[in-house]
């Protein structure tokens, strides 16, 4: 028996995270349909495990960029690299948020779904979009509370930028004890994130069960479904040929399903849990343990991807407003009005910073009450299926992120290739 238990938690230790993850989602889908989840009892039970692993990932979030960032912001200008970093990580964030979102609307223009019924509920609140208080955020009257934000990765990302940047400025006397601590710091905080994440699996069980019971009440609807098969065709089409295409004939790499297959784990914590944040550090793992990106590299580019590269809220938000203007009326869609939902999706998603979750549905509400003309209360159409929609637009920022901080890594020549048994 103890030779057994041995075994078995070899067995456990020696798995990939992604198999760990994938066997978490497996029981989770099993147990959605052992248990009574309609129990409240349950469900309650359920989403406080859930809160719980969801709050265990993010804990060490804050410190770790911060610490992370400081690091590499004082090691990248102390390599003259920091600019060339910081230009193909922009370079790439737009770009990508570009193709998205022509993706997206391209998608929803040659296939034609069918129309979703009017809902009679009326319009509650509006949505708003206030940019100065997302600048106010990022720059508040003392750079100490900048680390006690929650949800809102780019204050903390700033700061640690400035004091990495004066640093690399200053004599290295003075300097170089900061940059001591906060690489030790940097370094105890990643052990943690690793701890964190080897349990996480634990925490997909909850996460999958209730995302399970969630999806399962949509598509009894039928009236989603459509919609649902579309967006898995686009994520699809992005992480299976685009993105691969672009690192093979881009950056020449012989062997672009690599990254595909390193971020599988954050694909399936991107999706299930429909949090950016919650990704983030398993992102960042995989970054540099399985693709073998310098942690200089990692530490810049990806929350900067995580916070901006939204190009999947984009796409998502693009194709519901077509589905909604399209049950709503049957007029044709003219170029002008396409060129328009376009552009404000592609704005709207690197306003998202601070909304880790819903932040693809507050996108769409603002669009429809920017838009007027009858559809300001269009986003309810929607509103069943938010979460849903949700997940899909994170696993596209998911994949996005670790295939362009890969993209980054490879321009800036700050990559030790590893090979496919070594991945974690």
């Amino acid at each position: 028996m103890r030779l057994l238990s041995v075994s078995h938690s070899a067995i456990i230790t020696g798995m990939k995270i992604w198999m760990k993850y994938l066997l978490g989602i497996i029981l989770g889908f099993t147990a959605s349909f052992i248990l009574p989840v309609a129990s409240p009892q349950l469900s309650s039970a359920i989403a406080f495990i859930k809160e719980i692993f969801t709050r265990s990932v993010s804990y060490i979030m804050i410190p770790l960029i911060f610490s992370s960032t400081c690091t590499a912001a004082f090691k990248l200008s102390q390599a003259d690299s920091f600019r060339k970093t910081a230009l193909w990580t922009g370079i790439i964030i737009a770009a990508s948020s570009v193709l998205l979102t022509l993706i997206g609307l391209f998608s929803i223009l040659f296939v034609k779904l069918p129309r979703i019924p009017i809902s009679v509920e009326k319009l509650a609140n509006v949505s708003v979009l206030d940019i100065s208080s997302l600048v106010r955020q990022i720059f508040p009257y003392s750079s100490v509370q900048t680390l006690s934000e929650e949800f809102f990765m780019l204050p903390v990302f700033v700061f640690a930028i400035i004091l990495g940047l004066a640093c690399s400025q200053e004599e290295t006397a003075v300097s170089r004890p900061i940059i001591n601590l906060s690489d030790s710091l940097s370094r105890v905080c990643y052990l943690i994130m690793n701890f964190f994440l080897e349990i996480f699996s634990i925490g997909m069980i909850a996460i999958s069960v209730s995302w399970i019971v969630q999806f399962r009440s949509i598509l009894a609807q039928g009236i989603f479904t459509p919609l649902i098969i579309i967006l898995l065709c686009d994520f699809i089409f992005v992480a299976v040929v685009v993105y691969p295409l672009i690192l093979y004939f881009v950056c020449h790499d012989p062997r672009p399903y690599r990254v595909l297959y390193a971020g599988l784990a954050s694909i399936f914590t991107s999706f299930f849990s429909g949090n950016t944040n919650v990704s983030l550090p398993v992102i960042m793992r995989h970054s540099k343990d399985s693709l073998g990106e310098q942690r200089r590299v990692t530490a810049f580019s990806i929350p900067l991807f995580s916070i901006f590269a939204r190009g999947g809220s984009a796409l998502v938000t693009v194709v519901s407003f077509i589905v909604i203007w399209r049950s709503y009326s049957t007029l044709n869609i003219t170029f002008v009005d396409l060129l328009w939902f376009s552009a404000v999706s592609f704005a709207l998603s690197f306003a998202l910073g601070n909304m880790p979750v819903g932040g693809t549905f507050f996108a769409l509400t603002v669009l429809c009450t920017m838009y007027s003309r009858g559809f300001e209360s269009g986003y309810l159409l929607l509103r069943p299926a938010a979460a849903i929609i949700g997940s899909f637009a994170a696993a596209f920022d998911a994949v996005t992120t670790i295939f362009g901080s890969y993209f980054v890594a490879i321009k800036t020549k700050q990559i030790r290739h590893k090979e496919l048994s070594n991945f974690i």
